[in-house]
């Protein structure tokens, strides 16, 4: 038996298409991706390429700024996200307490607005991927007693990018939780989000300060990512001074790997992004989360090389 085919004319495969294209115009959503970092630090490129890769994976449109630790212009883009009306925002927190009134006023106008890298639990988010800072803090200081690398009456030096930030504080917290209890002393000192400007104020914190430093905790991948630096410049030998803080940057894979850092923390930045757009998608589609997701791992030399892996990986 033959059987006919029929073939649509131009205009029928029009009227059949224009109604699917209109539905997946409609279907499509845009959301807004809000950090508190610098786009010249390294390690938030890594968190910008999981935005960007969620966006092509999905075929939404994801809006990014940066605001580089200034707080009223974070607010400001939130708020301008919700009069957009966004069909989610994912934001960190860039100072404890700042995004109180901004969340409120997303949730009021039915966005669901998550926040990733930093928490903040005074504002109200619908959840929140990332590490635990104080959890953080609390292994970096617990590593150094526990392979006895500091001892009571020492010193720990904790450099960070920006003195109050939300971060920086919640790590100081988890630090204080185990120093103190041991008789041991510490002290933050803050730079800039600037790597130039950081390893310069490093360099002359070190030079005056070498000879009371038992071990540096570094609050911050700038930070943490610009020790060699320091310490070639300032005349110091890898390892000669105990090292832990964060490792999302390759600079601080490098430094495990040669003995400057002994201990670094991966958060997993690409997927923090990616998996904070997911959960603000499924928001928005009427799935609430109820749940938050918990990233990290603290990392050593022996397995350096698979982060430095990850980071190589574009």
């Amino acid at each position: 038996m033959i059987r006919k085919r029929t073939l649509l004319s131009s205009a029928t495969l029009l009227a059949v298409a224009a109604p699917l294209a209109a539905k997946a115009a409609a279907d499509r959503r845009t959301f807004y991706w809000i950090s508190h970092g610098s786009p010249a630090d390294p390690v938030w490129t890594y968190f910008l390429q999981g935005a960007k890769t969620w966006a092509r994976d999905t075929g939404q449109t994801v809006n990014t700024s940066f605001h580089s630790g200034d707080v009223p212009s974070q607010q400001e883009a939130v708020r301008e996200a919700i009069a957009a009306k966004a069909s989610g925002i994912v934001t960190t927190s860039p100072d404890p307490g700042s995004l109180v009134k901004a969340v409120a006023e997303a949730k009021a106008a039915g966005i669901p607005i998550i926040n990733f890298n930093t928490p903040d639990p005074a504002a109200h988010f619908d959840a929140y991927v990332g590490g635990n800072n104080v959890v953080f803090g609390h292994n970096w200081a617990q590593f150094l007693v526990d392979h006895k690398l500091i001892k009571k009456g020492d010193f720990v030096w904790l450099p960070v990018e920006v003195l109050g930030a939300t971060y920086g504080v919640q790590e100081e917290q988890g630090i204080g939780s185990v120093l103190k209890p041991v008789g041991i002393t510490w002290e933050v000192t803050g730079n800039t989000l600037d790597q130039a400007t950081i390893i310069s104020r490093m360099v002359e914190y070190l030079t005056a300060n070498r000879k009371k430093i038992n071990a540096i905790i570094g609050l911050g991948d700038l930070v943490t990512g610009s020790i060699k630096r320091v310490f070639d410049q300032a005349g110091v030998t890898a390892g000669s001074i105990p090292v832990v803080g964060w490792g999302n940057s390759l600079y601080t894979v490098d430094e495990v790997l040669t003995g400057y850092v002994n201990a670094a923390q991966w958060q997993a930045p690409q997927a923090t992004s990616y998996m904070a757009l997911s959960m603000a998608d499924m928001e928005a589609s009427g799935i609430a989360s109820g749940f938050n997701i918990i990233t990290g791992d603290l990392y050593t030399k022996a397995t350096a090389a698979n982060y430095k892996k990850l980071l190589s990986t574009k």
